[in-house]
Parts: C-alpha cells; structure tokens; sequence
C-alpha cells in the first residue's frame, strides 16, 4: 500500500470522527465496525484516504484531542483488534487511512500527568511544563479567547502551575525533555507497525516554549519534526505526516522544510476565504491569500478544505473580515464559537 510515493499529492481525504458516522450496535456510538460497514459507499464517492479523528482511550473532555492512553482506543469505539481490521478493510479497498497525532498535550488523566502531580521526584514531574508562578511566557496569546484567561494553572496536589495551550484538562508536554521526544516517536510507531500510512499531527506550531518568544513556530519545533520525517522515511518508508498549523501561508511553508518536514500542510486562510468569495459572490480576497501563498518543494502539497471539524475558523481573517463573516453566516451568537462559526460539526471542539 505505500508504494506509490507521491500518492498523497491528487489524494482527495475524507475525514471521520468515529463517535458520529455509524453504529454497529445500536449503543448510541458510533464504531470501527461500523466504519466497515460504509467503506464500499466510500469507494463510490472517490475517496482516496480515509483520516480517523482520535479513537484513544479518553474522558472526551475534548473530543477524543485528550489522550489519557497513546496506545489504546476509547472502548465504546471497539477493541484494537476491531481497529486493525477496519486498517486491513481500508487497505484491501485501495485506499489509504491516517490517523490524528496529538503530539503537543495529553489529558490530565493520563498516568504521566497523575504521576507527576502527585510526586516531584517522579520522573514524569519533567514531562511537563511547571512554574511557581503563572507571569512566564507573557507574550504568548491564548487560543481559546471566549474561555480561557491563562495559559496556566495552578494544581492543588502539585502545589505548582502547569502549562496548557488548550484546556486545562490537556497540559502540554516538555519537549525538552529527550524522554517526551522519544515516547512520543514509540507512539507512533505502535501505530505505524499497525500498518497506517502516517498521521495528521495535531496543534504542531506549540511543541517548545521559550522566554521572551510568542512561543510558535520555533527552531526547536521545527528541528524535532524533522526528526519525525527521519524516523518515517527511515522505518516507515512511504508513509506521510499532514501538518495542522493555522497559521499565514509563509509560516505553514516554512513546515515543509527542504521536503524533509512535513508532505502536507492544510491551508488554513484559504478555508474561509473561500466562503467569504461565495458570500459576496466577489473572489478578491481569494486571489489575494492565493497570491500571498509561497512555492513549496515538489515533493509536497497544501492540503485545501472546505469541511472538517476546524471550520469554520476566522483566526486568519482580519476583523472586519471576522465581522462580515459572523453576520453573513452566524447571525444568531449561539451559531459563534471563539473565533470561529459552529455549523453542524462545524468545530467539534468542546466547552469544558
């Protein structure tokens, strides 16, 4: 199945999120025999790739984006082995199936967190981001504007303040720590070995933290992911790493490296823009992030979308764009969420 080395470039993907697509059994979750079940109605529709949204073992604080167990699957899904014949379904119908690789965060519940709050000499105390005091990294924004007022906060049983990008129930892990960049490389090979064809890695742009730095799109991220690549290219030969960096095309370019980082970046400005044209049947600000948008190696592509659970995000848009936007299409503030528009499953993710 990965002998096609380019494949990934005219590929069209489609998204699951294994809770809501179809229930084998009536339980009221969606599961991987069900996905099964739908893969030929898949075929008819041209789908080259199939990308499943976190099926791990999680409290769902999140939708699934918080891990409490890298190597197993939320129950009510089905058992690894139910996981690893909807890979071989997948595969024997001649498409390709990736996986979501949360890489910046895990859940609170998940063992290193719970060991580590509860003794500082443990060595999983190092597998996250403390501080006694919640004024470092100031300069960095907060992501989540409409719930959250810090990247930080404090643990009663820790006696300390850990750092989150997201929910407080998802604190990030310290990728200075040699031991993180290395458990996080045998996360992905437990799931490679499995034989997928390689991951849309999740919130990339935060994986490092630096004083005096808005804390994105760092040196030392983007080093660690070409290790990554390494890794892949290396063990995993013909697999593919999809990168999500809502961020302004010259900064997602800058994710490709030479072609040794990542194969795929979405193109985040680029979604709502596409709406926006529509709106006002006026295709200038198209045009314009088209333009704006920087030539990538040839062993690479953007990945363009219209649906998946990040629309319909207006942080790449200005704010009279944002404002145009909420009105034309989100009149009623309940339709609005962040910075953002919430149609259907328009953002998956959760209030906490």
């Amino acid at each position: 199945m990965r002998d096609q080395a380019l494949w990934y470039q005219n590929a069209i993907i489609y998204q699951i999120y294994p809770r809501s697509f179809f229930d084998s059994n009536g339980d009221g979750y969606g599961d991987f025999n069900g996905i099964i079940q739908k893969l030929d109605h898949l075929t008819t529709l041209g789908v080259d790739c199939i990308w499943l949204m976190p099926m791990y073992k999680s409290p769902l604080k999140d939708d699934g984006y918080d891990i409490s167990d890298f190597c197993s699957v939320y129950e009510p899904f089905g058992t690894v082995e139910d996981l690893r014949r909807l890979f071989a379904e997948i595969h024997r119908r001649g498409m390709k199936v990736i996986t979501d690789l949360v890489l910046n965060h895990c859940s609170d519940q998940h063992f290193w967190f719970q060991e580590a709050r509860r003794d500082r000499n443990s060595k999983y105390r190092d597998y996250f981001v403390w501080s006694d005091t919640d004024q470092k990294y100031a300069e960095t924004r907060i992501i989540f504007v409409d719930s959250q007022k810090s990247n930080w906060t404090w643990d009663e049983v820790a006696g300390q303040y850990y750092w989150h990008r997201f929910y407080p129930s998802q604190p990030d892990l310290n990728y200075d720590n040699p031991e993180v960049r290395e458990a996080m490389k045998d996360v992905m090979r437990y799931w490679l070995d499995m034989g997928i064809d390689g991951f849309r890695a999740d919130a990339v742009p935060y994986l490092f933290e630096r004083e005096g730095t808005i804390n994105e799109n760092l040196p030392e991220t983007h080093a660690y992911l070409k290790e990554l690549r390494k890794m892949m290219d290396t063990e995993y030969p013909g697999t593919v790493m999809l990168c999500e960096a809502n961020q302004w095309p010259q900064d997602v370019r800058e994710y490709f490296g030479d072609g040794d980082e990542f194969q795929l970046g979405f193109h985040f400005p680029l979604m709502p823009r596409i709406f926006m044209s529509i709106g006002k049947q006026d295709a200038e600000s198209l045009v314009k992030i088209m333009q704006a948008t920087p030539e990538i190696p040839d062993n690479c592509q953007w990945c363009t979308f219209l649906r998946n659970h990040d629309e319909l995000t207006l942080e790449m848009v200005t704010e009279e764009d944002r404002q145009w936007m909420w009105n034309f299409y989100a009149p009623d503030p309940a339709m609005r969420m962040n910075l953002g528009i919430q149609i259907g499953r328009a953002s998956c993710r959760e209030r906490v």
